[in-house]
């Protein structure tokens, strides 16, 4: 526990001066405490430190080392003027000082000298006084829990300090040196820690991180409510339900107790009707009026208007309402037709069980759109979006700009109101509140109001916010967002001292006139986060000796121009200008008025939020009630201190450090939420921009130095991520590839490129997430507001750039290079993966093309883009040389449009497609990157199908029913089943018993038109056989029509019957029970009706096939649910070498890896006259593995596969009974991979199954595969083409 040290000083006009010193529990600094009481204006403390054997003053060792002093102003705090000092040299012995009077330019001294307070080191510090045996102990355990890495002299010595911490720290916690001793018996190794001095690689710092970091896993689910009671929302959708959801114009609900009253305009015929719903029970009365001219008018409304069950009543018009009841829901409703009368509005009260209802104290208030609007017609697309909710804040702006007390007060309003209706309510007031922090909206208009209501406002808010965060834990990520777009807020004198501060700094530097003057005046009438921006220039120019030029740079950098500043309601037209003599003043003041006006607008700034948690009045306890260590406040401390001291490369790592060990109380807070999340976000945000600094002298051809920096970026990403597992498996697998380097390794390279791969799809998948979260709210709010289009399009994007993911997408861009370069490996980055066919056309800049429309699909290489174009109209591709961002803008817009977009690291191979511009081009990505060819407009709407020169009638004739629904393998023939089918009996009978071939029956050909025959399905056929006809004329949207009839089709029970005990018979895990059987015919039917699936429907129209003739039968067989699923081309289909088998393989089942699923199979080549030593290719980037209980799939097996010169196989569809699990992959121990003996016994296994294969069939051969405890198991074979 600290040991302090108090004294009293009695001053003139009844003043006392307190001061306290107090020995902090990190055993190296002293808090000197100083506290006016009785004070009633503004003093000055005048100090110096005194060293021993020196009577003069000098400045602490901290800020400078010569002699001099510093002046310190006295703050408010609660009755009390008070200055706190840190003082962290022990040489210093005591601190002498005097009082200044700023008001009245007079020194108070202690009798004829200076005032004097003894600093006693030794005193204050006695119990921390530790034996250096026990510290070298606990550095060597220290040492022992990080894997025993080895350590540079500067890592050792951060392991002693380290220690020194933590048992200084369980000194504060009350145990004593004995205990200490006790508990550490470990002996220390000095010749180990020396031997680590001798072998350290210095330059390998990414061995220095490896955290836990499944402890940082979050999965926040949103709850599904499970309440009969008709919510909010429920009662609008049930109003919608009886008048009818089509032509609504506008919505809108309130809250008042337990009373529901929804309210709903649309255009019936031209006539504006209003439809007011309740769920009051019992008699209802609308006491109501109208307004014609203005929303707050209340006039009768005209006989022609007034509903059944009317009267006029005192100037209003009083209507029963009409109860609505059913066995489901109970409410009362009210149709008032207002025909073509352009009212406005409509305001109303409720009478209801003998009292009255109204809108807490005021009028229910409607706004009636104008028919004529096109607000009204706004397309609502998203899951997310509360459209109540956005329409009422549309309708409330113009309240709401009046001043941002008023903002705030009717933002906390509608939040209270929407809480409790899904993520759609936090996210429309994210939007609102992220337009309101980028300027486009109006922060006041003609209304005056002071600081500290502002400051009472922002704390209301972010107080509910605090309890949002608490109660409903699926909403933390937006309510983590909101809060980094508003500042802290506060109650009594925080807002106030705005007001107050900015006098003294007038009065004390002279500059009562002017700018400042003009200043003043703004922050009287409406203070706003734009003064912290203004105070920020006014000391860059101050500190710049008065150079203008400095003030304007800071205001433009933040987006404030000379515009902006003349548009306040108390206008900033005057520049500064201040007299040379005031520099050292105007600093001082400045500075601490900064602190002030970021305690209000600046919640998520670093040193505020640090200040706020370890305030004297409130930090001790937010760190004992919230579990806190000592070992935060210490890195607090140490992040402090970097910042001034512009440190980015140790400050990146105590930030996240100190996140670390902020994450456990924010994932449960038990008090003061609010100031943990402030401080964490700003953390984070710092995480940012130190590491933004740190790119401009990082080397990224020093693997170790970029993968250290990466590291800390990816642990940051984790602790502000929510739903973060994947993020979670991707730090554990860099901590793998940091610990294995190997100065130019192929193998390193190709590993640590997977995890780059699979960060890089993560983090496009969090903005697509994002996107699909937001930027509806954002388009409909947007427009509502009338903000500028590029505002709403770039919205989205914007929230994702300000995140961790930026930075940490930036690392892995520009590292991704050197990877390939050491690994060798292609010369192609895909951005944007899709396939593509257009005419090239050469541009050196996409920028001067991005309005331009072609008119034709277009493939553009472009020279140069910087990542904030928009890609053109009719634009199919864009191939680059430069080093694009995968979240960059235009990105983005490439992958939401489904647009091509890659860099090429190869200057020839551009130059060689540039050769090409004018002529159509086919572009087509594989696994090692792009393949681009000539191309022609046949290709132009076919994609991922072998076009072949099959003749019309390859298939000479439909195949024949051969009168049993299913079929054994050993009955399997090419006149009853595809070659899948006949494949597998094959294979069953040929290869040797150590290559197993999974159990198998089949629906045989006819089987679907047989049972579509059926009286059963009459009506079913006759429905196909008429979209049949529209078909063959060529209407393509029936083919979607088909297949849903083809799912209506009912089943025979000899079907049921027969397939039940051919199943069985064969001991196929099948149980047979009714539910098991409605899944199988679901699955069977969904195989049949691929048959129609567009893809395969033009295939065989491009490659001249009979459509008609094709017939499906179904392949059932007993899904291996295996640790790995594999597909073996015997001919390497990358080179073309035939003397090599390319296999790729993943976790789980193989749907993953035949199925498009993000992100690359691990993938090796074998040569096959050496099976024994496969080569690895590539590692997996896989995101997901699927695993599935014992089941059976069901696939398809048409009589137009592996034709001859066409490959039919995968245009339709397999299906299994029971839905596979997704499972977020975790490579970090995955045998495969760090296994070798494991991996090359496993991976020579599959090459020799293929070889085998291949031999048997005496051509090469597309085998699919599953691992199943050591055991290879083959599902199918083709020939490969």
């Amino acid at each position: 526990m600290a040991t302090s040290k108090s004294h009293s000083f009695k001053l003139i006009e009844g003043m006392e001066l307190q001061t306290t010193v107090t020995g902090l529990p990190n055993g190296n600094s002293v808090r000197a405490e100083f506290h006016l009481k009785n004070c009633t204006r503004t003093w000055i403390l005048h100090w110096g430190c005194i060293y021993q054997g020196n009577n003069n003053w000098f400045v602490p060792s901290e800020h400078s080392t010569k002699q001099g002093a510093l002046q310190t102003p006295f703050v408010k705090s609660g009755n009390d003027y008070v200055v706190i000092l840190e003082l962290r040299d022990p040489k210093v012995r005591a601190v002498e000082f005097v009082l200044k009077d700023g008001n009245r330019n007079r020194w108070l001294k202690q009798h004829t000298g200076n005032f004097r307070v003894e600093i006693p080191w030794n005193e204050l510090h006695a119990h921390h006084r530790i034996p250096k045996n026990l510290i070298e102990r606990r550095a060597y355990t220290i040492w022992d829990r990080r894997g025993r890495p080895q350590n540079s002299a500067r890592e050792q010595q951060m392991d002693y300090e380290n220690a020194i911490r933590e048992l200084q720290a369980d000194l504060a916690r009350g145990m004593s040196i004995e205990d200490l001793q006790a508990n550490s018996s470990i002996p220390v190794e000095k010749a180990v820690i020396s031997e680590q001095k001798q072998t350290m690689n210095l330059h390998q710092p990414s061995h220095r991180r490896k955290h836990d970091v499944h402890k940082w896993v979050q999965k926040y689910a949103e709850p599904i409510t499970k309440n009969a009671i008709v919510n909010s929302s429920a009662l609008a959708d049930l109003l919608k339900k009886s008048v009818g959801q089509e032509n609504v114009v506008s919505q809108k609900s309130f809250h008042v107790r337990n009373y529901e009253i929804a309210v709903l305009q649309k255009n019936v015929t031209g006539d504006c009707r209003l439809y007011v719903a309740t769920n009051m029970a019992g008699p209802t009365v609308l006491h109501w009026g109208v307004a014609k001219s203005s929303a707050g008018e209340w006039l009768t409304p005209p006989p022609d208007v007034l509903p059944e069950k009317s009267k006029i009543v005192h100037g209003a018009c009083q209507t029963y309402f009409t109860d609505m009841s059913s066995r489901e829901h109970s409410f009362q409703l009210i149709d008032i037709n207002f025909k073509r009368s352009g009212f406005v509005g409509i305001q109303f009260v409720i009478w209801s069980g003998n009292h009255w209802v109204n809108n807490n104290g005021a009028n229910f208030a409607v706004t009636l759109k104008s028919l004529n609007s096109t607000s009204g017609k706004l397309v609502v697309d998203g899951k997310y979006i509360l459209k109540w909710l956005l329409d009422e804040i549309a309708e409330r702006e113009k309240d709401a700009e009046r001043s941002l007390m008023h903002r705030f007060n009717i933002a906390t309003e509608l939040t209270e109101r929407c809480k409790d209706e899904g993520e759609g309510g936090c996210i429309g007031i994210m939007v609102w509140m992220k337009f309101m922090a980028t300027r486009h909206l109006t922060w006041n208009k003609n209304y005056n109001v002071k600081p500290r209501e502002i400051s009472e406002a922002l704390e209301r808010f972010t107080n509910l916010m605090e309890k949002i965060y608490l109660q409903q834990p699926h909403k933390r990520e937006i309510v983590r967002l909101t809060m980094a777009l508003v500042g802290r807020g506060g109650q009594g004198d925080v807002g106030q001292r705005i007001r107050d501060e900015i006098l003294v700094i007038q009065r004390n530097n002279h500059c009562k006139s002017g700018m400042m003057e003009e200043w003043h005046q703004k922050l009287h009438n409406n203070s706003s986060a734009d003064d912290v921006i203004i105070c920020e220039a006014l000391l860059n120019y101050v500190r710049s000796d008065f150079r203008i030029d400095s003030y304007w740079k800071t205001l433009k950098a933040n987006g404030i121009t000379k515009e902006r500043l003349a548009s306040y309601d108390r206008p900033i037209v005057s520049e500064p200008r201040f007299t040379s003599d005031a520099k050292e003043g105007l600093i001082r003041d400045l500075t601490m008025y900064l602190k002030t006006l970021k305690a209000v607008h600046s919640g998520a700034d670093l040193e505020s939020a640090i200040d706020t948690l370890l305030s004297p009045s409130k930090g001790h306890n937010v760190f004992a009630l919230n579990g806190l260590s000592p070992k935060l406040q210490d890195l607090l401390s140490s992040v402090k201190r970097l910042v001034r001291e512009d440190n980015a490369a140790l400050l990146i790592e105590k930030l996240v450090d100190a996140r670390i060990e902020l994450h456990p109380a924010l994932r449960a807070p038990r008090t003061r939420a609010k100031d943990l999340l402030f401080l964490d976000i700003a953390l984070e945000s710092c995480v940012k921009t130190t590491i933004e600094k740190r790119l401009i002298s990082l080397n990224f051809n020093n693997p170790p130095e970029v993968v250290f920096v990466i590291c800390v970026a990816l642990e940051n990403l984790c602790l502000s991520t929510f739903n973060n597992e994947e993020v979670i498996c991707c730090t554990k697998d860099w901590y793998r590839v940091s610990e294995t380097y190997k100065a130019n390794d192929v193998e390193w390279a190709l590993q640590t490129k997977a995890v780059l791969d699979r960060l890089q799809l993560v983090l496009a998948d969090r903005c697509q997430h994002y996107f699909r979260l937001i930027q509806p709210s954002a388009n409909y709010l947007g427009q509502m507001l009338r903000v500028d289009k590029h505002g709403i399009d770039v919205f989205t994007e914007e929230v994702t750039r300000a995140g961790p993911g930026a930075v940490l997408s930036t690392l892995l861009n520009r590292f991704d290079p050197c990877l390939r370069k050491i690994a060798n490996l292609g010369c192609w980055q895909v951005i944007s993966s899709a396939d593509a066919h257009g005419f090239l056309v050469c541009v050196n800049e996409l920028i001067s093309v991005q309005s331009k429309v072609y008119s034709k699909p277009t493939v553009i290489i472009a020279s140069r883009v910087t990542g904030e174009e928009e890609i053109p109209d009719g634009v199919v591709a864009v191939l680059t040389p430069s080093l694009i961002d995968v979240l960059s803008h235009v990105s983005i817009r490439a992958r939401n449009s489904k647009i091509c977009f890659a860099t090429c690291f190869d200057q020839n191979v551009l130059r060689n497609l540039k050769s090409k511009e004018g002529r159509e081009i086919s572009i087509h990505i594989n696994s090692t990157g792009l393949v681009i060819s000539d191309g022609n407009k046949s290709d132009a709407h076919v994609r991922h199908i072998y076009i072949s020169s099959v003749s019309w009638g390859v298939i000479t004739k439909r195949k024949k029913f051969c009168s049993n629904y299913v079929i054994s393998s050993k009955e399997f023939t090419s006149e009853m089943v595809g070659s899948k089918s006949c494949n597998i009996k094959f294979l069953r009978e040929r290869v040797p018993s150590w290559i197993k071939i999974p159990t198998s029956v089949a629906l045989p050909f006819g089987t679907f038109e047989c049972v579509l025959s059926d009286d059963s399905n009459k009506d079913v056929a006759h429905k196909i056989s008429a979209l049949k006809v529209s078909l063959n004329r060529g209407d393509m949207t029936k083919l979607k029509a088909i297949q849903e009839a083809v799912l209506q089709i009912t089943a025979p029970l000899a079907l049921r019957n027969e397939l039940i005990h051919k199943l069985r018979s064969e001991r196929m895990s099948y149980l047979g029970d009714e539910s098991s059987w409605n899944r199988s015919w679901m699955a069977i039917k969904k195989v049949w009706a691929s048959k129609w699936n567009e893809r395969a429907y033009v295939s065989c129209k491009k490659t001249r096939i009979d459509h008609d003739a094709v017939c499906m039968a179904v392949l059932v067989q007993e899904v291996i649910c295996g640790d790995y699923a594999f597909v073996i081309h015997t001919n390497n289909p990358v080179t073309g070498d035939p003397s090599e088998i390319y296999t790729e393989i993943v976790k789980g089942l193989g749907e993953t890896l035949v199925g498009g699923y993000p992100g690359r199979a691990m993938s090796f080549i074998t040569k096959k006259t050496n099976l024994k030593s496969p080569t690895v290719i590539s590692y997996p980037s896989k995101r997901i593995g699927l695993y599935s209980k014992p089941s059976v799939i069901f696939r398809s097996d048409s009589n137009n596969e592996d034709l001859e010169g066409y490959a039919g196989a995968g245009l339709y569809d397999s299906v299994i009974m029971d839905k596979a699990e997704e499972v977020v992959v975790d490579y970090s121990r995955e045998q495969l991979i760090v296994d070798k003996a494991f991996q090359v016994r496993l991976f020579s296994a599959i090459a020799e199954a293929g070889h085998v294969i291949e031999t048997l069939y005496g051509c090469p051969q597309d085998i699919e595969g599953v691992v199943k405890g050591g055991i290879i198991y083959v599902v199918q074979a083709r020939p490969q083409l």
